[in-house]
């Protein structure tokens, strides 16, 4: 019998055991949940017979070895840091693993070995990374295969708040991993517009977004992600003048967030700063003086635009509370704070828009611009449009893969043919499907 072996149940677990839990029962596999937090697991399979929930500690090799081995296929909705653990030891058991991560340096570095076990590595297999590749590789190579030749690429994806729950001045709720949330944009950004490679540092990277409208719904504003340039060549895209991969914002928040970047705000290792501090008032004095800015909180707001001020009064800074126990950084103070009030509430709805924009010069020698557009909306606070669209491409993968019908082995992405084709004819099965106007 077969058996899955999924590590994490957090918020971007939900859909992705409902489609492992459904699939088992009709293919009479068995499927294991391990998480720090067992209740968390239990309560995730608890209408599935074929589930079994595990409490784990995955930095214990024991306690990975044991469940490990006698999986067939582990997916990895771990913390990036911790996937490295899980990747040495399924190479070490011969296990194909998925995850919806990038490919980080430690990860490469296992490419040899993983080869060698004749395995897949299938990452970057959730939205974005995931269904971004997937969806961008099929128009690419629809475009070329028509005689097309494409200039520009420009991919836009963003977790957002159904229009309908949009109830508070950010136009955001937290519907996936607040962390990720909070270190955005750290790593600055590096892209190709007209010819030209731009690199933005982390203070450059939410000033002045650029807008792009999204059909059927508004202007949102967008600013880059990491490193497009290393995707060029994967997408075969090399002679393209333009290049870019973005993530989307209300353009509120983007101004916004710029601040609470200029403040430091979102620093992750200031230990020092933050040990000395009792109240979230003595943490943002310390930081306004820090930054230059001698006034408090509430001068600071009124400084700043017209526009943004209800976004930045509702995060109540200057608060005389104590700081929450465990926080060590200000990453972790504005994570707690964020985590309180752009909380989903149990009936609220999220909302994924990705949208890729592709201007081509056609057989004929007409200039041509497709756009293709994915709106998804979730159902409530736990089946979330952000999980349904992290979790069941991986979902649909772990399935192809025990079905024999994804045959690749070796560390990849879902860039090619074999892999992407299969896994987005099953979106479009689960109602993920984009559209497409052409110009």
């Amino acid at each position: 019998m077969k058996k899955i072996l999924i590590f994490g149940a957090g918020k971007s677990a939900t859909e992705l055991i409902n489609y492992i839990g459904e699939n088992s029962a009709q293919h009479d596999w068995e499927f294991i949940v391990a998480d720090a937090q067992l209740n968390t697991a239990a309560r995730k399979i608890q209408t599935y017979p074929k589930g079994k929930a595990v409490a784990l500690d995955v930095t214990q090799p024991d306690q990975r070895a044991d469940v490990i081995q006698e999986a067939d296929i582990v997916i990895s909705l771990l913390p990036p840091a911790l996937h490295i653990q899980v990747a040495r030891d399924c190479v070490k058991w011969k296990k194909n693993l998925l995850t919806a991560s990038y490919i980080d340096i430690p990860l490469r570095e296992l490419e040899n070995e993983i080869n060698n076990a004749g395995v897949l590595f299938l990452c970057e297999m959730g939205l974005d990374p995931g269904i971004d590749h997937m969806s961008a590789m099929e128009l690419i190579a629809r475009i070329k295969n028509e005689g097309g030749t494409i200039h520009s690429f420009v991919s836009h994806c963003g977790g957002l708040t159904a229009p309908e729950n949009d109830d508070n001045p950010w136009h955001y709720k937290i519907s996936w991993n607040p962390r990720n949330i909070v270190l955005a944009g750290a790593a600055g950004a590096i892209f190709k517009n007209n010819d030209t490679i731009v690199t933005k540092k982390y203070k450059e990277i939410f000033a002045d977004c650029e807008k792009v409208n999204i059909p059927g719904l508004s202007d949102y504003a967008w600013y880059p992600n990491r490193d497009s340039l290393s995707y060029i060549p994967l997408y075969g895209l090399d002679d393209a003048k333009t290049f870019i991969r973005t993530t989307l914002r209300d353009p509120n928040f983007c101004s916004a967030w710029q601040k609470l970047v200029e403040l430091d705000l979102t620093n992750p290792t200031d230990w020092d700063m933050v040990a000395e501090m009792r109240t979230y008032q003595d943490w943002i004095r310390i930081k306004l003086d820090a930054a230059g800015k001698k006034m408090d909180w509430q001068a600071f707001i009124q400084e700043c635009n017209p526009e943004i001020r209800p976004q930045l009064s509702m995060l109540e800074l200057d608060n005389v509370e104590t700081l929450p126990s465990g926080v060590r950084s200000s990453a972790d103070i504005l994570q707690y704070v964020l985590e309180k009030k752009l909380i989903l509430h149990p009936s609220d709805k999220d909302m994924i828009v990705m949208q890729h924009e592709i201007a081509y010069t056609d057989n004929q020698q007409s200039e041509k611009k497709i756009i293709s557009t994915l709106i998804v909306k979730g159902t409530d606070q736990e089946r979330t449009a952000m999980a349904k669209t992290v979790g069941l491409p991986l979902g649909i993968a772990a399935k192809l893969i025990l079905e024999g019908k994804i045959k690749a082995t070796g560390l990849k992405i879902p860039t090619e043919k074999d892999i992407y084709e299969p896994v987005l004819h099953e979106l479009k099965t689960c109602g993920i499907e984009f559209k497409e106007t052409v110009s």
